[in-house]
């Protein structure tokens, strides 16, 4: 069995929520790993090579049979799915889904991408990974680092081209068969996003999930070996895949890692975030268009007139 929907990212947009909250939907079976990457990286030897990339390589499925055996236990759910947020940024991960789920849903979540940059650097950070002091000297490693072969997580502006991604998609699949959302719409309205997302997916939309638990908590670990034991592989996570349903494994671990954070946020720069703007304008713009919707807020004027 394969899914009939996909949850394409972008990263650090909202999607572990998404993710889990999907999953609780009774006519929703999402696969026991998030992030499984298997379009992305079918048949290859997934070798990183930065600071912690090592879960990555050990947690990606290459082959077919290991990637169907995360839906055996989908039984009769009317929604069958997975998220990997790197199938949005491969260049070659829509071709692949398109050979062999041309019927697919695919879902996508979009955030300004100067500070979906930025919230990546700080994930990294508080994952203990990202050793440089500040987010402008990790953006000045970016290239060296890419070139170095480290995974895509690194790539701290080359993900926020959203329009460049999304067109291989829209130039494979039916309209109908994409669906777009922001992640400020995620944040003001979630309930509203989840029923459009329910009514996509062919399920009943009057179903609430529990939204109580935030996932992927911004801030400082308080013990960074609890931190540790929810991030990175071991047997506990394994045993619990086994022995849990995802619905129930996501918010064990979203109260977990939100209890164990210390909610703590520092600004990005403003004249960073003008330069990352301004690099991204042409893109936005062509995003705007591609999607029909009014972006204007993620282009540097906006963000001049709010300073």
């Amino acid at each position: 069995m394969l899914p009939n929907f996909l949850l394409i990212g972008a990263a650090k947009s909202g999607t572990s929520s998404v993710f889990a909250y999907l999953g609780q939907h009774p006519d929703v079976f999402v696969s026991p790993a998030k992030e499984p990457n298997y379009f992305a990286l079918a048949d290859e030897r997934v070798a990183y090579a930065g600071p912690g990339d090592s879960i990555v390589n050990q947690t990606s499925i290459t082959n077919l049979e290991d990637y169907e055996t995360l839906f055996r236990s989908a039984d009769r759910a009317t929604a069958i799915g997975e998220a990997s947020t790197l199938y949005l940024y491969a260049a070659g991960a829509a071709a692949a889904i398109h050979r062999q789920l041309p019927g697919v849903r695919v879902i996508a979540i979009l955030r300004e991408p100067a500070e979906r940059a930025y919230s990546s650097f700080l994930h990294m950070r508080r994952d203990g990974r990202e050793v440089l002091p500040s987010f402008e000297d990790a953006l000045r490693e970016e290239e060296n680092r890419i070139r170095a072969n480290w995974e895509h997580l690194w790539h701290y502006t080359r993900l926020g081209y959203y329009h460049e991604q999304l067109q291989r998609y829209f130039g494979l699949f039916p309209r109908e068969q994409l669906a777009v959302w922001l992640y400020d719409e995620l944040q003001t309205d979630p309930r509203r996003v989840l029923r459009e997302m329910f009514t996509f997916l062919g399920v009943d939309p009057s179903f609430e999930p529990d939204m109580s638990v935030k996932h992927k908590v911004a801030g400082i670990p308080r013990s960074n070996a609890l931190h540790a034991a929810l991030t990175q592989p071991n047997l506990a996570k394994t045993l619990a895949k086994r022995l849990l349903p995802a619905s129930l494994r996501g918010r064990l671990y979203g109260a977990m890692m939100q209890k164990n954070i210390v909610p703590h946020r520092e600004d990005l720069r403003s004249d960073t975030r003008r330069r990352l703007q301004a690099l991204y304008s042409v893109d936005v713009a062509r995003l705007s268009t591609l999607l029909d919707r009014d972006l204007s807020a993620w282009l540097p004027q906006a963000s001049t007139s709010r300073l």
